[in-house]
């Protein structure tokens, strides 16, 4: 090619010599041309690309691509703890290891019931309340009350005991929330565990579509809101979205990242054009992974609002060995966090003849 090149650009200087007049204006064209099309980068181990792509705008500043639903299931209530009532969706056959999500449950707690004493290694633990409160304690002395509308981010680390119980509410009405798993990175999964509360006040709010739409952005960005930094370890976005009747939202969300809608109250359009699915409460709305924007809508003739939290993470390129409480990357090392829990040791020293006085109430 450059060959050809040199000698085509020999050819051009002697013509332009005994023809100047009359070739100048084809020449200029012929020339401009042969830039154009095929000249490439020349640097020694990079892809060679021609000049029009280098100065071709991205796909991503002109325009969204709105993200298709992959799947959407209802999340069936089962027994979960001491008297508890679960709606896990995450976590079941119907969608697991969800990269970096391991589980979500929507729980429901009435008086006595609850979570007492239990272990957690490997992973982050994402409490939101929706109604009542519930206390928590822990072995390395923490202790404290998330009420409706706060959050708690825990990180297990090397290793965790604590107990979660419900407070009875006045009105004797049962305790709801949800609780989203997060797996940790290979390289923290021996970190020192720690907690950050979020209470209702600090999450940053934003009203669009004319008030229609109001989104709690507890975790991400929305509509040029940004949230609280450093909750967790595992870049996740987690916003909380309420569209009155007429209202509708389309939410930009990271490239590449897994993301979910879970339902909690009325009937949500989510999707565009022909790919639009209206899913009731108490579903799991799956995302595919190509796109970069989350369409929801409510119909203006609908009876309430649709309510529905939007989850997004970034995926982890590593394998998932889970057993119970324990989520580690190898076998081995869910063996070892056995064997540690059991030996109180690597982690779990402070867990023998430790008792929360929650767990016990």
């Amino acid at each position: 090619m450059k060959v050809l090149f040199v000698l085509f650009s020999i050819i051009i200087a002697f013509l332009s010599t005994v023809f100047k007049d009359a070739l100048a204006p084809h020449l200029t064209t012929i020339t401009t041309q042969l830039i154009n099309s095929t000249i490439v980068t020349t640097i020694r181990g990079v892809p060679q690309t021609k000049s029009q792509e280098i100065h071709k705008v991205p796909e991503s500043a002109n325009m969204t691509v709105p993200r298709a639903i992959r799947k959407a299931f209802l999340a069936i209530e089962q027994s979960e703890g001491v008297g508890a009532r679960v709606r896990r969706s995450i976590g079941t056959p119907q969608l697991r290891n969800f990269s970096p999500f391991l589980m979500l449950d929507h729980f429901t707690s009435s008086p006595g019931a609850g979570f007492p004493d239990h272990p957690h290694r490997g992973q982050e633990t994402i409490t939101y309340m929706l109604q009542g409160a519930i206390d928590h304690e822990d072995f390395t002395g923490n202790a404290g009350t998330i009420e409706a509308g706060d959050l708690q981010f825990m990180t297990a680390g090397k290793g965790i005991m604590h107990a979660e119980m419900p407070r009875t509410n006045p009105d004797g009405t049962p305790t709801i929330g949800m609780q989203l798993w997060v797996d940790l990175p290979e390289k923290l999964k021996k970190c020192e565990p720690r907690y950050r509360d979020l209470k209702a006040k600090e999450i940053p709010q934003v009203d669009i579509d004319d008030g229609k739409v109001h989104i709690k952005v507890i975790s991400g960005q929305s509509h040029g809101v940004d949230s609280v930094k450093d909750l967790a370890y595992t870049p996740v976005w987690l916003l909380d979205i309420e569209i009155k009747p007429g209202g509708k939202i389309a939410q930009q969300l990271p490239q590449g990242w897994n993301a979910f809608a879970y339902t909690l109250d009325g009937s949500t359009a989510f999707g565009v054009g022909g790919d639009k699915t209206t899913v009731g409460k108490f579903h799991n709305v799956v995302f595919e992974q190509k796109g970069d924007e989350i369409a929801a809508e409510v119909s203006a003739d609908a009876k309430e609002n649709g309510h529905f939290i939007l989850v997004a993470g970034l995926p982890l390129d590593q394998k998932v060995v889970q057993y119970g409480p324990f989520v580690l990357n190898t076998q081995d090392e869910v063996y070892q966090a056995v064997m540690d829990f059991q030996t109180y040791s690597n982690g779990f020293e402070r867990a023998k003849n430790w008792q929360s006085e929650i767990g016990n109430r």
